[in-house]
């Protein structure tokens, strides 16, 4: 009777928990019997485990095989560990030594000849590996993948062969080295959208603050062109940032892309999206786009062609920027601290006051339009800003090179900079707590926003997200205190509310 102890990670979540992956060889009626909650895939690899070692001539045992995924509570998927289970029945049965098993971690599915194939969810395993101070096995195909967590220890193999070769210290594998990533190819420019010089610069404070966004106006006026080139004008990822976005991309469905490693998120869900695709759920849950979009930007073109109970679902990561997914018998957390850009027209055949076309919609379907966005989904919207038609005269003028991307950016930069040495955070990310402490106000521009709030009848919610707006801008006047002209260019992004639009 001998068993063999192996280290796998799982990473059906951000965290990937650690597996051990217990082998048992005893006498009697032979099997090879999987148990700890494997799913269909982690139960044919039986089969796969079987062919693969007796291809690479091995001997496989013909006695009873007991294989545990402990702990036994936690669903397991995938071929990941096709790897380790196939190391435990060969140090089990003696054909590896097993002394330094104690020091590796090993993921990766088994094809029937013994070789490696790659696996999804690689940078949280790489970083739980790094954590428990335990060297790390991967596939080739995920060596690059691996090496973006600059200082963990990671072997890449493509083959069972290698690995055991590597294990007895006949061959050692290649660490996975750090490459620096390819320069990213360059952004749309903002120069290229004629005229909308009040659009722009909502553009520009929302970048300066992180704040949510909504473009309203008819067809073709430029919305998506504007909201196509925010990227150019954003900050670039921290390290940090870049390896939460890759990670949360890595668990998901299509997997990470190494070539994106440092791109910003830019997430564009069409208005056909489920609520579980946009927030994330499944069999185990699975991150949505807004987890996709993590520090980065999710872009909901014609927002009210979404189903209205998918648009209410991200009234919550809007406040908390997380999202919690909860089953009968688990629940799963995922960061969603992401930029909300939306656009829409202002009714169904998208004509309503336009200058030169009639709009052919009744009173009651604009009113049924407009309705789909909630009061309170609106109220979470730090910026409302209407993008008219344009004359062609506009359309024919030359590039105007002053909104050229490059330039805002510098100013952009300038404020961000600004915001973490004061609050170490984006004035969007401001609590109610800390607002009286970093948005100081004259008293003209007190005295404005509270006629503002009586005339209008604003929520306390409005009320924070109006200052927040107003700190933004302040910062791109590299100003220390909010005046006056900061709250009315602020309160100009919030005057197409919901009533305006029916009116």
């Amino acid at each position: 009777m001998t068993l063999a102890i192996i280290y796998s990670r799982a990473s059906s979540g951000i965290h990937a928990p650690l597996v051990t992956v217990e082998t048992h060889i005893s006498k009697g009626m032979p099997g090879f019997y999987i148990v700890g909650l494997p799913e269909a895939a982690v139960r044919e690899s039986r089969d796969r485990v079987r062919s693969a070692l007796i291809n690479t001539k091995f001997e496989f045992p013909s006695r009873r095989i007991t294989v545990n995924l402990a702990p036994a509570d936690l669903p397991k998927e995938g071929g990941r560990f096709d790897l380790p289970i196939a190391l435990g029945v060969l140090a089990a049965s003696g054909q590896i030594p097993y002394e330094k098993l104690d020091e590796y971690e090993l993921t990766g599915e088994l094809a029937l000849s013994g070789e490696l194939r790659a696996v999804k969810g690689i940078l949280p395993v790489v970083l739980g590996a790094q954590k428990s101070g335990r060297y790390l096995i991967v596939p080739q195909q995920n060596a690059d993948e691996a090496a973006l967590v600059k200082d963990a220890i990671v072997f890449s193999a493509r083959h069972l062969l290698e690995v055991c070769a590597h294990l007895g210290r006949e061959k050692l594998l290649s660490r996975c080295s750090y490459a620096a990533p390819k320069k990213l190819k360059e952004e749309l420019d903002l120069s290229d959208v004629k005229g909308q010089p009040h659009a722009k610069r909502a553009l520009e404070v929302a970048a300066a603050g992180k704040h949510s966004l909504l473009f309203i106006g008819p067809p073709g006026t430029g919305k998506s062109m504007l909201v196509s080139r925010l990227p150019g004008i954003l900050p670039e990822l921290t390290d940090q940032q870049a390896l939460e976005s890759a990670s949360i991309a890595s668990v998901s469905s299509s997997g990470f892309n190494p070539a994106k490693w440092q791109a910003l998120p830019f997430r564009s869900p069409h208005h056909s999206s489920s609520s579980a695709a946009l927030v994330g759920g499944g069999h185990p849950p699975k991150p949505g786009e807004i987890s996709l979009a993590h520090h980065g930007i999710l872009f909901l073109d014609e927002m009210p062609e979404f189903n209205r109970r998918v648009l209410e679902s991200l009234r919550e990561p809007l406040e908390s920027g997380q999202i919690t997914i909860s089953r009968a018998s688990y629940q799963a957390c995922f960061p969603a601290q992401f930029q909300l850009i939306a656009a829409m027209n202002p009714c169904p055949c998208g004509f309503l006051g336009h200058p030169k076309k009639e709009c052919r919609c009744t009173r009651d379907q604009v009113q049924r339009y407009i309705g789909k966005l909630s009061g309170p989904l609106l109220d979470r919207i730090d910026m409302q800003v209407e993008v008219p038609s344009l004359p062609p005269e506009i359309l024919a003028s030359s590039v105007n090179n002053s909104s050229c991307s490059s330039i805002v950016r510098e100013r952009v930069l300038l404020a961000r900079r600004q915001q973490i040495e004061r609050q170490t955070k984006c004035n969007q990310e401001l609590t109610a707590a800390e607002i009286p402490l970093y948005c100081n106000l004259t008293g003209e521009a007190q005295s404005l926003l509270n006629q503002v709030m009586r005339r209008f009848n604003l929520s306390a919610r409005s009320y924070h997200r109006i200052i927040k707006v107003a700190r933004s801008i302040a910062d791109l006047s590299l100003q220390l205190t909010i005046t006056g002209e900061h709250l009315s260019e602020a309160l100009t992004f919030r005057c197409l509310d919901k009533s305006k639009l029916t009116a």
